[in-house]
Parts: C-alpha cells; sequence; structure tokens
C-alpha cells in the first residue's frame, strides 16, 4: 500500500477544513487559477479543475482567472497560434459555465506590474530552492529539451507573483503542484517579514478529482494528442476511444491498481454519468472492450453535447471574447497595480 507524505496529509486536512470554511463565508475568498494557452482544454482540464472553479465561483468565492501566455515560453521556443488557443480558453470557461460579470480573466502580458514583482521575489529564494523543486524538475524531464531556460527555472517565482499580485488567500491545485505552492507561500511570508504585512499567505485547496489517463494510457496531455478536447466533434470523439489501450480481459472490473486503463475507461464513462465507476463496470459485466468503448463515447458526448453547443456560439463571436480579457485585463491592472505601490512603499520605508 502506498505511504502518504505527512506534508499531503496535512494539505488535505487542511483542504477539508478550507471548504467548511467556503461554505460558510465565499465572500471572503479570492482564487488565483489558470491554464497556459498551449492548446485546446481537455476532459481532464474540466473534472481535473475547470468544473471546480465553476462550482466554487457559483458559490460566492470570487475567481480571478489567469491566461498566462508569456509563460507558454518556459518549455517552447516560440509561442505558436497564441492568439488562437488564448481565446479558445476563454470559449471553454465560458462554456463551462464561468461568468465573467462576477469573475475576472487577464492574459499575463497584458499586465506589467506582474514582472515587476518578479525582482524583489526573486531576491527572496535561493537558487537551490528553486533548483531541488520537485515539480521544476517533472517539468523540466517532461520538455525532453537538451537545455532548458532561466524562465523553467524561476516558474514557481512568476506563479508567485501572479497568485500575490491579486492578494489572492486561495489556489486550487492538483498534489503535483503543491511544490509550486509552497514557494509561494515562503516568498509571501519572507516578504512580509522582511518589509511589513503586504501579502496573505495564500492557501492550497486540493482538487477531490480523481486524475485522468489520456486514451494511449499516459497522462493526460494536450502535447501527447492522448486527450479529447472540449472542443472536439462527436465522430473525433469516437475515433480516439476507439483507439484506447485496454486489455484482454473480457470481463470489466473498475481496479485502478491492477488495471488502470480499463479502469480508466470506466471512470470516464462514471464521471460523464454522474455515477460510482463500480456500478458502470459491473453493467458492461462480460462485453468486453467493445462494449465498454461504445458505453464511454456513448457518455462523452452525450456529456459534453450542451457544453459543445455553448461553446461554438461563444468561439463564433470573437468580439466577445475579446471584450472578455479587455474587462479583465483592466480589473487585473487595477489590482496589481495597487499591490505594486503598496510593495514598493514597503521596501522604501
Amino acid at each position: 500500500m502506498e505511504t502518504i507524505p505527512d506534508s499531503l496529509r496535512i494539505a488535505e486536512a487542511r483542504s477539508r477544513e478550507l471548504e467548511e470554511r467556503i461554505a460558510d463565508d465565499p465572500g471572503s475568498f479570492r482564487i488565483l487559477t489558470g491554464d497556459r494557452p498551449t492548446g485546446p482544454l481537455h476532459l481532464g482540464h474540466y473534472f481535473g479543475t475547470l468544473a471546480n472553479r465553476v462550482r466554487l465561483q457559483r458559490a460566492g468565492v470570487e475567481l480571478i482567472v489567469l491566461v498566462p501566455d508569456y509563460q507558454v515560453l518556459t518549455d517552447r521556443d516560440v509561442a505558436e497560434h497564441l492568439s488562437e488557443y488564448i481565446e479558445g480558453l476563454v470559449a471553454d470557461h465560458l462554456a463551462a459555465g464561468f461568468d465573467p460579470s462576477t469573475g475576472t480573466m487577464f492574459r499575463h502580458s497584458a499586465v506589467p506590474a506582474l514582472n515587476q514583482l518578479m525582482l524583489p521575489f526573486l531576491s527572496l529564494v535561493s537558487v537551490s530552492e528553486l533548483s531541488r523543486n520537485p515539480t521544476v524538475k517533472d517539468e523540466i524531464a517532461a520538455s525532453r529539451q537538451a537545455s532548458v531556460s532561466g524562465l523553467m527555472l524561476t516558474y514557481p517565482v512568476h506563479q508567485a507573483a501572479d497568485i500575490l499580485s491579486c492578494k489572492a488567500n486561495l489556489v486550487p491545485v492538483g498534489k503535483d503542484q503543491l511544490p509550486h505552492q509552497e514557494i509561494t507561500r515562503t516568498i509571501a511570508r519572507r516578504f512580509n517579514e522582511r518589509y511589513g504585512p503586504v501579502f496573505p499567505v495564500p492557501d492550497a485547496l486540493l482538487s477531490a478529482a480523481p486524475g485522468l489517463l489520456g486514451m494511449d494510457g499516459q497522462k493526460m496531455s494536450k502535447s501527447r494528442g492522448n486527450a479529447i478536447a472540449l472542443s472536439a466533434g462527436e465522430d473525433e470523439t469516437a475515433r480516439l476511444i476507439r483507439r484506447a489501450v485496454t486489455d484482454d480481459d473480457r470481463n470489466i472490473t473498475y481496479e485502478p491498481e491492477t488495471r488502470p486503463q480499463v479502469s480508466n475507461l470506466v471512470l470516464l464513462a462514471a464521471l460523464c454519468q454522474d455515477r460510482d465507476p463500480h456500478r458502470v463496470a459491473e453493467e458492461i459485466g462480460g462485453g468486453g472492450a467493445a462494449a465498454l468503448k461504445k458505453v464511454v463515447t456513448d457518455s462523452v458526448n452525450e456529456f459534453l453535447r450542451p457544453m459543445r453547443a455553448r461553446r461554438a456560439e461563444f468561439a463564433a463571436d470573437r468580439a466577445y471574447l475579446r471584450g472578455v480579457l479587455a474587462a479583465g485585463d483592466e480589473r487585473a491592472n487595477e489590482i496589481a497595480d495597487r499591490t505594486l505601490e503598496e510593495v514598493r512603499a514597503a521596501m522604501s520605508s
């Protein structure tokens, strides 16, 4: 049995406490979250983060969504199709239920104060602290590059600037992102100790959503081509699921430890049906991979059909998408500029 690290146990307990506080007083929380514009969002994003963002916003939490366009360059030589991907992110969020009348969605490149906060923040962490960050190590390995830029090494500090610029006190993360989040907390504490109380020390809110594998049995990823995009058509979805990796046992069961690929497909169907995966597997029984893939295809397409219809409407109105970003950029600049003024005043006092 896998041993759960103490740090993860603490984070899980803290997240349960935070959920209770959110239910009691959602207006006391401000969330900063986001996705790099490197391609369309997929089902892994939806069940892992996007649905949770919408849930929290509807509960009354202030939601700020960052589109970190500069951070595309952490593991890429150029930022290709950037405008297309940014507008796609906006359309995906709107289709999933993000409400721009109460939430803010903005681009990193449109808020100069974010980059001005980087320099003082970099002075608060050591090179060794950044270089031994396990999340950075994993991302360097995943980039498959012979060498990486300094931007990759300072990626956690970029994220700290994003989070602290708007004084977010809550950051939804997966457990693999906890080391990044801890760098942000460290920077906030050290700044406050050195210059005076300016920043809240943001909490990590762990997602309870199970991780989904891609159709090839590997981590679901935009770059691997193994994901079902929220914007994919029904025929494309069926094609991707037909290619999914299974095993030789015709009896379908939900056993993630011993049958990860089959169980991943069962879980995907169960999430789309909002049912227990064991019950879904029992109903398929001895139908084999063909029956499993048909259930998954039907479940995914049925679940995504209304979202895809909304997304198509939003995507067709590029002026509206740009307007959502323009309003978000303006709001984010107001917040970040005030924070930068406080930082300058604290550092010069």
